[in-house]
């Protein structure tokens, strides 16, 4: 069974170690509401994200997932302030988003015409799932 994870691009700046398809991670997977990627990742893409990657400010008792990353999908979008907002606060403008499948994540994304990068979907398995595939097939 793959988990999709969102990995925020910010997180990977700050202190994210770099990863590629094939690499084991240790991270900590937090369960998330998808709407609240919706505008960033488009509605169907966001139905699949089962878990966001935390590495700041931790809640007690989360205990880090090792997984195995299987593709990574670069998300860049467009950001602005929404119309009749007082705030001025820039959000994720829906129907922008730009999907990019890389080799590796490192936080860095080459800078696309009209959209900034926001994070990663990362497709994974669980680490656990494997070692029990694998014990099956080798009876």
């Amino acid at each position: 069974m793959t988990l999709t994870i969102w990995v925020d691009g910010w997180q990977m700046q700050c202190c994210g170690e770099n990863f590629t398809p094939g690499d084991v991670v240790s991270w900590t997977l937090l369960e998330v509401d998808p709407e609240d990627y919706a505008d960033v990742v488009g509605s169907e893409r966001a139905d699949e994200i089962d878990f966001r990657e935390e590495h700041h400010g931790q809640d007690e008792g989360h205990v880090p997932t090792s997984v195995e990353v299987v593709p990574i999908v670069e998300v860049h979008c467009r950001y602005g302030v929404p119309p009749g907002a007082t705030d001025k606060v820039n959000y994720p403008v829906p129907g922008t988003t730009v999907l990019v499948p890389v080799e590796k994540a490192d936080g860095w994304a080459k800078a696309r015409p009209d959209v900034s990068f926001a994070g990663y979907l990362v497709t994974a398995r669980r680490v656990t799932d494997l070692q029990e595939g694998a014990a099956a097939r080798s009876r």
